[in-house]
């Protein structure tokens, strides 16, 4: 049945004319979108009364006693093994900001799709009418049992962090915000890259972020992990530093193991030397400050659509330019991380994602290109059919190396 007879259309304007639902003339995006950009198909086919008696009842009963006997056996007969939740309620959705669950739905279908187009992996998108912390943790966790990940996606920081902290003591699949987590995998993957092109190894480098959100926190921690040479982390007030007496629980946690040189001001201040800017904040650096950065600079600015730095500037003081926009070179996308991730983590029916299953991620995307380094190529393209098989595999082996997987 097509999506015209179930969902017939409703944008038309008085006169009978195509238009959105604020009367202008339909366009390319609304007609993509029409009837959603997903549909659920079986995978067995329906065709007699032989094949309605397996598929459904009676043949359903001995599979539903086998896994009520054998509870593990879930994974080898349904779906569980092979899908996941994409969970949001809609508090910080892309660029848009608070726009609500059914708002958010497009970008949830987007993201499903995804999984699938890049990892091979099924994904359902769910928005959630909830925001308390205690509601949505309780929500999320009683729909766990139907899946064998959850993708948190586009919930607002702070409430993201203890949200996916409390989710993964609840359940035993993996837990992953993507806005955090992928980020930071992409990021470092570049990261490596970019020191290696320019002779330099991850210990040498001074890095700013500005941004303490969700991405931010994310990428400093895994810098961190990765043996960074020193990073700080920047929010609206300045440098995150344990002499600020603002600090949420969260920025206090991250001033404990960033900032080792103990800086203390702005942004612009941070930045006098450092050899590496990244950028997951929006806003604008003075291009006075930029050219105060060291010789060789790596600049990230992935800020969209405006890019904390234009790379017209950037390009004027740094060795590689990256930023979040798919009309430059360097892409920082995060479907480079997540469907890879998550289908190394199935494929081992892994209870959750490890640092190690990070990094290990990082670098299997990192060694994709790293014999076809050039400045405008530290990082892959999400079109390159390398990346998921090499970020799946490099996944799954760390996940039983961490003694998280379960086959």
């Amino acid at each position: 049945m097509s999506a015209e007879i179930v969902n017939p259309r409703s944008d038309r304007s008085d006169s009978g004319q195509d238009g959105d639902a604020h009367g202008e003339l339909f366009d390319p995006a609304f007609a993509l979108h029409r009837g959603g950009k997903m549909e659920i198909r079986a995978t067995v086919p329906v065709r007699d009364r032989d094949d309605l008696s397996l598929a459904y009842t009676p043949g359903v009963a001995k599979v539903c006693s086998a896994i009520a006997e054998q509870p593990e056996l879930v994974h080898d007969y349904t779906w569980k093994s092979q899908v996941v939740a994409v969970v949001t309620d809609g508090s910080a959705v892309l660029g848009l900001g608070d726009i609500g669950p059914e708002a958010s739905l497009p970008v949830m279908e987007g993201k499903a799709i995804l999984f699938k187009q890049f990892g091979g992996v099924d994904a359902v998108p769910i928005a959630l009418d909830c925001r308390g912390v205690d509601e949505l943790v309780d929500t999320v966790a009683r729909l766990a049992p139907s899946f064998g990940g959850i993708n948190l996606e586009d919930i607002s920081a702070p409430r993201c962090f203890e949200i996916e902290r409390r989710l993964q003591e609840r359940v035993d699949i993996p837990v992953f915000h993507d806005d955090q987590h992928g980020t930071a995998v992409v990021t470092l993957a570049a990261l490596r890259n970019a020191a290696r092109l320019t002779g330099r190894e991850l210990g040498d480098l001074r890095t700013v972020i500005s941004g303490a959100g969700a991405a931010g926190v994310a990428i400093a921690r895994i810098l961190v992990e990765a043996g960074i040479g020193d990073v700080a982390v920047c929010d609206r007030k300045g440098i995150v530093s344990r002499d600020r007496e603002d600090l949420t629980d969260v920025k206090r946690e991250l001033a404990g193991f960033t900032n080792r040189s103990g800086l203390s001001g702005s942004l612009e201040t941070a930045l006098d030397g450092a050899d590496v800017f990244i950028g997951v904040s929006g806003g604008t650096v003075p291009e006075s400050a930029v050219a105060t950065m060291a010789d060789n600079a790596l600049i990230f600015a992935m800020a969209n659509p405006t890019p904390e730095i234009h790379p017209d500037v950037a390009h004027k003081y740094a060795a590689v330019v990256a930023t979040g926009r798919s009309d430059y070179p360097n892409q920082i996308n995060n479907v480079l991380a997540f469907p890879g991730i998550f289908a190394g983590a199935l494929q081992v029916r892994a209870t959750r994602i490890t640092e190690g299953m990070k990094l290990a991620a990082a670098e299997a995307l990192a060694a994709v290109v790293a014999d076809e380094l050039s400045a405008e190529c530290v990082i892959p393209s999400p079109f390159d059919p390398r990346v998921a098989p090499a970020v799946t595999a490099a996944v799954a082996l760390a996940a039983r190396k961490d003694g998280v997987a379960r086959r």
